[in-house]
């Protein structure tokens, strides 16, 4: 009995030393350690799930089809849409578009629509065509509309009901000689050679379209294009593989959500976040998803009690749109515990944590068109992301690249970029078998564009994510800012050309120039437009002077969101945004 003794207390106390030391000299031990297991057992998963055939998310949403049919896949407006309704009704858009349509494997079909189960039924019913879907940005209009439609290839265009109002005929006409056709989810078209979607519906079946079309060959095919606004020029259509497509579904998996969870879904479909990691990730988890039409600070929560929402996504400003609300009793009585999305500061995100709760905050980091994405699983505030004792990622440098210089030699032959050790720098992702970069589709030399060669060692080729990281000593990766030719509003990345484009249609401007400035930079003096050699607007050293009217000689004017115009910035006006008092 002594000896027994002897050894438990031994044990007794080498656990303790050991809990003592993990806490010491890795504090992170057990999250890295559950992540990492984690991921090895989704990465497990993929590799079983396509050896029996699961190559897409239309293969992966008729497996869950097949197990769960009369589980609630969609909650829209308090209507309940099934696993198997959605399925069924996605049968019948694939029948009208294979009965009436011209449309065929291979193809590209766009879609301008906005939330509802709409979307998703031709999203899935064109899927089961073999189609490869473009989703576009509803907010767009005229000519940078068309150039989203030209830029893919796309063979037709599918407008939803609530789009409509927004097009111009001219538009219509152009896109019918040009051989792009035009479907409308609406009962009757206004328009001559124009189809409708709704009227067809029932005159065609719910059966399955042939499945040899659905048929997946090669998981890095494209599944369908996403629009991303990019460094520089007009958005490019990032080409978004059946691989990758799936690999996003698996964000809230790898977050700790179960098929039990409610998710609540304010996001726009057309966004990659919504669309793959919130549909995606219902159907991956077999869970539902309450959808909003649009976002609402002022139902969110009222939307998430009514339908007890367990987790939701969020991007850029949402969050701090939550926490400008006027505070009630209510605050902390939910069921959310799991938020996921990237752009919350670490100022909001604490604020966010007291009024609401110990929500469990997973930011991460990521682009559209990106080889490589960060979770910060630990949910430490302020981080993007972790590099964990047994994640450790190869293939990603942080270099000494100018901020304000673009990259003007693609293929450095001497290798002189020098990596930076915790400072911020241009994160560089190695193109890897692993860690491909698929490019932008009908746009090479912008796809070239993003990548370095022999830049470490010879032959080497790295993906230019054009965002500046930084990396502490724990292995926490934190976002510094983007390099490049847009700015941030409303949390989403505007290319300053495209605004520039649209305002230059106005007969009363001249001449244009757009840039986005920090609010609290104090100065802003322009005389007249100063250009480059090659007769393009300089912008940085305007970003870097500010913005104040006393300062200014030319009138300056402030969007002012009660009024939807623009009014004089003045000196007021000015010390407010300056000082916070009016958020941007």
């Amino acid at each position: 009995p002594s000896m027994l003794c002897t050894w438990l207390s031994t044990i007794a106390g080498g656990i303790v030393v050991l809990s003592v030391s993990l806490k010491i000299f890795f504090p992170y031990f057990w999250e890295d350690l559950i992540y990492f297991l984690r991921r090895k057992r989704l990465k497990a998963m993929v590799k079983k799930r396509a050896s029996n055939g699961i190559l897409s998310i239309i293969d992966l949403f008729m497996q869950t089809v097949g197990k769960i049919p009369h589980k609630p896949f969609l909650i829209y407006e308090g209507k309940v849409h099934t696993y198997q309704d959605v399925d069924r009704r996605s049968n019948r858009v694939a029948q009208v578009f294979l009965h009436y349509g011209n449309v065929k494997k291979g193809d590209t079909v766009a879609l301008l629509m906005g939330n509802g189960p709409d979307f998703i039924h031709v999203w899935f019913g064109l899927a089961k065509l073999g189609c490869v879907v473009a989703f576009l940005n509803f907010y767009v209009h005229s000519r940078s509309l068309l150039h989203r439609i030209n830029t893919c290839a796309a063979k037709a265009l599918v407008i939803g009901e609530d789009c409509l109002g927004s097009i111009e005929k001219e538009f219509i006409f152009h896109l019918l000689e040009n051989n792009v056709a035009v479907w409308l989810m609406n009962t009757s078209s206004p328009f001559q050679h124009v189809h409708s979607i709704p009227d067809k519906l029932d005159k065609v079946p719910e059966h399955p379209v042939p499945s040899h079309l659905k048929v997946v060959t090669n998981t890095r095919n494209t599944a369908m294009y996403i629009f991303t606004s990019g460094s520089t020029g007009f958005p490019k259509a990032a080409i978004i593989t059946h691989l990758r497509a799936l690999s996003a579904c698996l964000a809230f998996t790898q977050c700790g959500a179960v098929s039990q969870d409610i998710m609540y879904l304010t996001l726009p479909l057309y966004h990659i976040s919504a669309s793959l990691l919130g549909i995606g990730g219902c159907i991956e988890l077999g869970a539902t998803c309450v959808l909003k039409k649009k976002f609402s600070a002022s139902q969110f929560w009222n939307d998430c009690r009514k339908y007890n929402a367990t987790v939701f996504l969020y991007i850029g400003e949402l969050c701090r749109y939550l926490c400008n609300q006027p505070s009630v009793k209510e605050d902390r009585v939910h069921e959310v515990r799991i938020a996921l999305g990237n752009g919350i500061t670490p100022a909001v995100w604490k604020k966010f944590l007291m009024r609401f709760g110990p929500i469990k905050i997973f930011e991460f980091y990521g682009s559209t068109e990106g080889n490589l994405s960060f979770l910060n699983y630990t949910n430490k505030i302020g981080a993007v992301g972790r590099a964990g004792i047994f994640s450790k990622v190869n293939g990603i440098k942080s270099i000494n690249q100018p901020i304000n210089q673009p990259t003007k030699k693609r293929q450095m032959k001497d290798r002189n970029y020098k990596e930076q050790e915790s400072k911020p720098g241009v994160l560089l992702v190695q193109v890897t078998q692993d860690t491909p970069f698929s490019g932008y589709a009908g746009n090479n030399e912008a796809s070239e564009n993003k990548l370095l060669r022999n830049v470490f060692v010879k032959e080497d080729v790295y993906f230019n994510t054009g965002d500046l990281l930084v990396m502490d000593k724990d292995g926490f990766l934190y976002f510094t800012d983007r390099v490049g030719d847009t700015f941030r509003w409303k949390g989403e990345n505007v290319a300053t050309v495209e605004v520039a484009e649209i305002i230059g249609m106005m007969d009363l401007v001249q001449e244009v120039n757009v840039y986005g400035v920090n609010i609290k930079s104090k100065t802003f003096p322009i005389d007249v437009m100063q250009i480059t050699a090659t007769f393009k607007h300089q912008k940085m050293h305007l970003v870097n002077e500010g913005f104040n009217p006393e300062i200014i000689s030319e009138p300056l004017y402030f969007m002012h969101e009660p009024a939807h115009s623009y009014i004089p910035l003045t000196r007021e006006i000015y010390k407010n945004v300056v000082s916070g008092e009016i958020r941007l």
